[in-house]
């Protein structure tokens, strides 16, 4: 077993991912960059300068994730950072639609559950099944962390709020994935409560990405700070919560 710590960052191969990834391994982790494509995950790997390494990790596959926690366990014998971080927002945002126009072809008088079903499968069930997968591993740190990266479009007290900017947008696809998410880290933080392993969603912000075809008005660097700090949060650190870079947020 190696002496460093370990993290392992899905969906790491672009955007927000890629720049956790980055700052972890600025901060003297080892991090395993996991992607669907392990091509794309080496190739993601090579532009971060540190010990950062390919991981091929399907969230959607369990076969794919089995095989993930079972290199980890014989490559490096630990895990003590799990960022759920693998996304979609659509399986058919058309080129140059927009994310309001999406949003009302998928109201919940109109919308396909086939989307709302493959959302899902990777926001929600892919999170919960990672976790199921790698929780073995985490339980041996001696010191674990898990951070859900989630979203402000997911909160219900905001969205309850007729002021919220984007409660028009508010439907069962992603935003409400998000708000699913929030209840499993909750769930998450709750179960672990007594052994010392710390569960906190966060939210990274309007960051340009390809998840909203890069309309995000923040930077990756500004997207990612918030899940860094909450992966190195000491023993003193909050678990069970919901937060962005300025502070908490409404569940």
């Amino acid at each position: 077993m190696q002496d460093k710590l370990v993290a392992l960052v899905t969906g790491a191969n672009q955007g927000i991912g890629l720049q956790i990834a980055k700052d972890l391994v600025a901060h003297g982790l080892t991090v395993l960059v996991g992607s669907r494509s392990l091509e794309r995950g080496e190739a993601a790997a090579r532009t971060i300068d540190g010990d950062a390494r390919a991981l091929q990790l399907d969230v959607t596959d369990k076969a794919s994730i089995a095989a993930a926690a079972e290199r980890i366990r014989k490559e490096l014998g630990r895990l003590d950072v799990l960022i759920n971080n693998a996304a979609i927002s659509n399986t058919r945002l058309r080129p140059g639609e927009t994310i309001e126009e999406y949003a009302k072809s998928t109201l919940p008088s109109n919308v396909s559950l086939d989307e709302v079903r493959a959302v899902w499968e990777t926001n929600v069930f892919g999170v919960l099944a990672v976790y199921q997968a790698m929780l073995p591993l985490l339980r041996e740190a001696p010191v674990a962390r898990i951070v859900n990266v989630s979203s402000g479009v997911g909160s219900l007290t905001r969205n309850s709020d007729p002021a919220f900017p984007y409660r028009s947008i508010f439907g069962p696809v992603y935003p409400a994935s998000k708000t699913a998410l929030n209840a499993m880290t909750l769930a998450m933080a709750i179960e672990l409560e007594s052994t010392g392993i710390k569960v906190n969603a966060a939210c990274p912000g309007f960051t340009k990405t390809n998840l909203n075809n890069y309309t995000g008005t923040q930077t990756v660097e500004e997207g990612a700070r918030e899940p860094v700090r909450l992966a190195l949060i000491g023993p003193d650190g909050p678990t069970g919560t919901f937060s962005n870079k300025d502070g908490p947020l409404p569940w």
